[in-house]
């Protein structure tokens, strides 16, 4: 346990500092050296080849941590990773043969708004299979407990070495569109070192031959193929249908705009981390009353904690933006419809964690299909409407349709219940502090204005939510810290 404990603190701390640099990369440095034009290119390229991923892939690398413990000799286990690199070929190559034959209906429906991307529609597979097989071989260090290495090229290399390339753009060393090849090239470098990390902490044995268990596994990866391509669908494909409606450089207002409103869910990845575990154990026990008291004290601590870190995004968006060339400043509608959807998304606290380890697991991806499907189509309505600002609307309708047929879910059929009448005055101390801050604004440097802005917030939104109580566990956490201040 000591080592999972180990390798959780610091892969949280390596994905904040990641994140930490995607943000400075993404919101300052990105708009004003890139442009919105070669911008809004590398991140359809990046979106596409995300959404594409899954495919080649083939859900192996969850396949791999699966059933990686299943294997009892040195035999299977080498069976089973020689398995899990070749298998995933048996479909990528009939998928890119595929893609060369239709190339030319390919590139006529992706280029009909912007021509440019034409030159660089290849780079999508070469990408896409490279963020595939960097999976894989991340999956196998961590089936045998190395799983920060691969976490710190994920999260810090990739925007390290993208952030060493824009640096190199602005000094004149390489021009706009060696960044986007250099970008495609980082990914293959990615994939090669996550590679030979993995061959070293396992040395491979290829042998060409089926594991004995073989339907269980290509069952399981047909559902992960499947959910996998649901999810990065949703995450990546409102940037690849702007690309059909707009110029090309709208995608880069949308992705920062996109980007600041995500960081109002990065608290709950933590949380959700401890969560699983606990709630898979207290189903697996049928402990229903605990179950359910469990689901509403996640969905008002990530409410509180969520809810702060919007209405800090909120209340200071305007000066953040001032500090973005004119052209991004249309995305701060964007930030306020997106960050909606993700706080909705959190005050359903462990929803996921309970349907997921219940009977009804495949229920997520039948609910996943039907958000493609309104995402999809809200998009198409949306979009020729409002422009970027439609593909955010499309997005939290998408979204809250989603969230509400998961709630309904489960309280029709396990009768747990997320909220409480803290809910609402959370919700109302939220909305209260935005009216009062947000149209206030320090005659001072943005920097400076937003830091005084925020540690008032801060300063009003803990004491408020203490006073009142609206979380037992997080005034627990305020009253150890206030004890060990006071020596």
């Amino acid at each position: 346990m000591g080592i999972v404990l180990n390798q959780s603190l610091k892969n949280t701390i390596i994905t904040y500092i990641g994140f930490a640099i995607g943000g400075i990369s993404t919101i300052f440095l990105f708009p004003s050296i890139l442009g919105k034009t070669y911008y809004g290119l590398s991140n359809y390229i990046l979106s596409c080849a995300n959404v594409i991923m899954p495919l080649f892939a083939i859900g192996m690398q969850n396949t791999l941590v699966k059933f990686y413990s299943q294997c009892k000799t040195e035999k299977e286990q080498n069976q089973f990773l020689s398995f899990s690199v070749l298998f995933p070929l048996v479909l990528t190559i009939p998928l890119l043969l595929l893609g060369l034959f239709f190339y030319d209906e390919i590139s006529l429906f992706v280029t009909k708004k912007n021509p440019i991307v034409k030159e660089f529609i290849y780079l999508i597979p070469f990408i896409g299979l490279c963020m595939a097989y960097f999976e894989i071989f991340y999956a196998w260090a961590r089936v045998h407990m190395h799983s920060v290495f691969g976490n710190f090229i994920k999260e810090v290399g990739l925007r390290l070495f993208s952030l060493v390339a824009l640096v190199g753009m602005y000094l004149g060393w390489i021009t706009a569109i060696e960044f986007i090849y250099l970008t495609a090239g980082i990914y293959f470098v990615a994939l090669l070192i996550t590679m030979l990390y993995a061959f070293r902490v396992k040395k491979p044995e290829f042998q060409l031959s089926i594991p004995h268990n073989v339907k269980g596994i290509l069952e399981y990866t047909f559902y992960i193929i499947l959910s996998g391509s649901v999810a990065n669908l949703l995450l990546d494909g409102d940037k690849i249908m702007l690309n059909q409606y707009m110029d090309i450089g709208n995608i880069a207002f949308y992705s920062v705009a996109t980007y600041i409103a995500l960081v109002i869910s990065v608290p709950s990845r933590a949380m959700h981390q401890i969560v699983y575990p606990i709630t898979a154990k207290l189903m697996h026990e049928n402990k229903h009353d605990e179950l359910n008291d469990l689901y509403k004290k996640t969905s008002v601590n990530l409410q509180i904690v969520g809810g702060f870190v919007m209405l800090c995004i909120f209340v200071n968006i305007d000066q953040l933006y001032e500090m973005l060339p004119k052209d991004y400043a249309g995305g701060i509608w964007i930030v306020f419809i997106i960050g909606l959807s993700k706080y909705f998304d959190l005050i359903l606290g462990n929803n996921n964690a309970i349907i997921f380890n219940s009977k009804y697991y495949r229920m997520v991806l039948f609910l996943g299909l039907m958000l493609v499907f309104f995402t999809i189509v809200l998009n198409m309505i949306f979009i020729p409407l409002y422009g970027i600002t439609g593909s955010a609307i499309a997005t939290l309708l998408s979204i809250t349709i989603y969230s509400v047929a998961k709630l309904m879910f489960v309280v029709k059929r396990m009768h747990l219940y997320p909220f409480t009448i803290q809910t609402i005055y959370s919700i109302l101390i939220t909305a209260i502090l935005f009216v009062l801050f947000y149209f206030w604004k320090f005659p001072f440097h943005p920097i400076i204005g937003i830091v005084l802005k925020s540690i008032l917030v801060t300063i009003l939104y803990v004491y408020i939510n203490y006073r009142f109580s609206i979380s037992k566990e997080i005034n627990q956490v305020l009253n150890s810290l206030i004890k060990k201040l006071k020596f």
